[in-house]
């Protein structure tokens, strides 16, 4: 059995707005839009496929207090083109953010409601994963932390040091899950998290009790009778395993 990583949840005051700024960020379309939750993927997308984590953005009472632990990085192909997006992100409502990262050759935004993000320089490791380069963890462990993740996906470990440890589809296509050494620790629940689903056919129960004898363990957000289950991963950031589908 293995998981697939098939999805960004993302919290929000409200999620209508947020997640028409963040289709017009990616040129994605907005799927389905229910009370509370808006759903985003790429145009003609069929889910799921690893060329694309899709994203859910789900209404919370709780206003963000934080740096976010988990963020996306977003691909350009070229300086020009890095300009131009961040000029087009501005237009959208996305802000300069100063989260003490000194003189650095990416551009680090906030969208509407605070959440960090960057638009990276030209990097050739990114240049065919789709507007979306990365999705980024905070940890104090990167090493530790992947190999959680490896365990618990079928994503191929492409690199793990002390500081940095990136994992990818193992099919080779879309965005990167890399894990990043920071100081500081956890302090409240991610208002970014990660989604992943069972295959067809596997058991979403089963999976669950496999992911925790890998060190995951069970959380309660107040979630109550839901058809997910809520864990951590052994630094303790949130993620649901789906049903399977």
């Amino acid at each position: 059995m293995a998981t697939r990583l098939v999805q960004i949840a993302m919290d929000a005051r409200d999620d209508a707005a947020l997640g028409r700024f963040w289709a017009d960020a990616l040129g994605w379309e907005i799927s389905s839009e229910g009370p509370g939750v808006t759903n985003l993927e790429p145009v003609g997308f069929d889910y799921p496929d690893p060329a694309a984590l899709c994203i859910d953005i789900i209404v919370v009472p709780e206003a963000k207090t934080v740096k976010n632990r988990v963020h996306v990085d977003l691909a350009t192909t070229s300086a020009a083109h890095q300009a131009e997006l961040v000029a087009r992100l501005r237009e959208f409502g996305a802000t300069p953010a100063d989260i003490g990262q000194g003189d650095v050759p990416w551009t680090v935004l906030a969208d509407p409601e605070g959440n960090e993000f960057c638009v990276l320089e030209p990097r050739p490791l990114y240049e065919d994963t789709g507007p979306i380069a990365a999705v980024v963890v905070d940890c104090a462990d990167p090493r530790a932390v992947a190999r959680f993740w490896d365990d618990a996906m079928d994503w191929t470990l492409h690199e793990a040091t002390d500081d940095l440890a990136r994992l990818r589809s193992a099919k080779g296509v879309g965005p990167y899950l890399e894990f990043v050494r920071t100081p500081d620790a956890k302090t409240v629940k991610n208002r970014v998290h990660l989604d992943v689903r069972p295959y067809p056919g596997d058991d979403q129960a089963a999976e669950a009790a496999r992911l925790r004898t890998f060190g995951a363990t069970d959380v309660d957000l107040g979630q109550g009778d839901v058809p997910w289950t809520v864990l951590a991963d052994p630094e303790g950031n949130e993620f649901c395993v789906l049903a399977s589908r």
